[in-house]
């Protein structure tokens, strides 16, 4: 392989708390922390193991968001990604347009592979990967958990109800990574220190002529209903008795 692309999006941090905005209208993000999301960074990681094995010369992360997200984009070049693209936008496109973007990036960098991750942790579309799979007409190895090149295939092991899958496709082909494909390495200060002089690219979605506007209407969020402290029981009878007293029963 030549290249790979990895798409990766900035996500709120996994260990901060959500906050809704008063008005209803999503979550809060201002002076949250953000970093990248959890499974792209897991697409990366097996993308950079690739290159170290000798199976790609180049990785190409692209981003598509708002100018913060090169932040995440420094994080995935420090981790051994080559160069970056950022799609810059302030909207927050849904999944068939960042599709039809990554289509466009797939179209102009003609990579061998594209890795990302299965979903984002915000949404949880899962989406994005077959729907790019669909509009290049490309095979897809979804919800990977394990990955090796054998000549101009790849052998994927994929997670699935009944156990594990094992997908042979032939290269060019879209991968989403799960949980356990890898465990993604921290970044040492001189890899981010390199990291900042590695070229970013940054365009926006008028370039590739794609529409991000929204077709669906967010009509409110809300955080969940704040639960009831437990109570503890000294005998079975004693549970059923309020278990039925809650209409549980």
């Amino acid at each position: 392989m030549k290249t790979i692309l990895v798409p990766v999006k900035m996500v709120l941090d996994a260990n901060v708390r959500p906050r809704v905005r008063a008005d209803e209208t999503g979550v809060d993000l201002s002076g949250m922390r953000l970093s990248i999301n959890p499974f792209c960074e897991i697409a990366v990681e097996e993308a950079v193991r690739l290159k170290e094995a000798g199976q790609a010369e180049e990785i190409v992360v692209v981003s598509i968001g708002p100018a913060k997200a090169q932040d995440t984009l420094r994080q995935a070049l420090a981790m051994g990604a080559d160069r970056a693209l950022l799609i810059e936008t302030a909207d927050s496109p849904e999944p068939l347009a960042i599709a039809k973007l990554l289509r466009a990036v797939v179209e102009q960098e003609k990579p061998d592979l594209v890795i990302l991750g299965k979903q984002a942790v915000d949404d949880d579309c899962n989406q994005t990967g077959q729907m790019l799979a669909s509009l290049l007409d490309w095979p897809q190895a979804t919800f990977a958990s394990a990955i090796s090149v054998e000549g101009d295939r790849l052998r994927v092991t994929r997670e699935v109800d009944a156990g594990l899958q094992i997908l042979s496709v032939p290269l060019p082909a879209i991968v989403t990574t799960d949980l356990r494909l890898n465990e993604p390495r921290h970044c040492a200060l001189p890899n981010i220190m390199k990291a900042r002089k590695k070229p970013l690219t940054v365009s926006n979605p008028a370039d590739y002529g794609v529409d991000t506007a929204r077709r669906l209407t967010v009509i409110a969020v809300r955080p969940p209903a704040t639960r009831k402290a437990g109570i503890r029981v000294s005998t079975a009878a004693e549970l059923v008795s309020d278990l039925r007293q809650t209409g549980v029963l």
